[in-house]
């Protein structure tokens, strides 16, 4: 009958020999996620992410709105940069019939929604991807934020603002301001996702031509 590793000792102290049991690896090392392969997945959904914000904005600024724009002969609230006052939105009132406020407002709920939502969501994790310092990737992950709060926002205002024969002066200022908020978010985002790449690449340039150690 074999003997037991701990009576092979007893009887022969340091001289026995003991067979060595060796565990199978726990990790398989061919399904490892290595930090590479992780940001690299994370590229490919900030680029899926980056053409359907592209599309949706073309859908909604240069396609629908110009549609409506083309219908009424003035521009869409949406799409003035520089903001609007209790006239415009009276005179607009006037030459929009209750289909295409109607239209305008289904576009707000639904390209117009999902445009700032996909869009925030993918300056987020392209922040979150290339900007390793926690609190200056914060700041910039307040900017796409606040654009999306303010540009849903700025949706709803302007359905209020359109939706009265008789405008409020207090409405349209509402609207007004977060229209003119929602497009200074807007180029701000763009220029804190460019200093999210820069970021992300610096690093990256620095150890490539760092020296090996000796």
């Amino acid at each position: 009958m074999a003997k037991t590793p701990a009576q092979r000792i007893k009887k022969h102290g340091s001289k026995a020999a003991v067979p060595q049991h060796h565990l199978p690896p726990v990790i398989n090392p061919t399904t490892g996620r290595s930090p590479q392969k992780a940001r690299n997945n994370s590229n490919l959904i900030v680029i899926a992410g980056v053409a359907a914000s592209l599309f949706l904005f073309w859908y909604v600024h240069l396609l629908t709105l110009d549609q409506l724009r083309d219908l009424t002969g003035l521009a869409m609230p949406d799409s003035l940069v520089g903001g609007f006052d209790t006239s415009y939105v009276g005179e607009l009132h006037a030459a929009m019939n209750d289909d295409a406020r109607g239209q305008l407002n289904y576009v707000h709920k639904t390209a117009g929604t999902l445009f700032p939502l996909i869009f925030g969501f993918t300056w987020l994790l392209l922040i979150g991807t290339n900007v390793a310092t926690k609190s200056l990737r914060w700041i910039l992950w307040a900017v796409p934020l606040l654009f999306v709060v303010v540009r849903l926002w700025g949706n709803v205002a302007i359905d209020a603002a359109l939706a009265a024969g008789t405008p409020d002066a207090g409405q349209v200022a509402l609207a007004s301001a977060l229209t003119v908020a929602g497009w200074v978010l807007f180029v701000l985002s763009l220029l804190a996702g460019a200093a999210a790449v820069f970021l992300g690449k610096k690093p990256a340039a620095g150890s490539a031509t760092a020296a090996p150690p000796q």
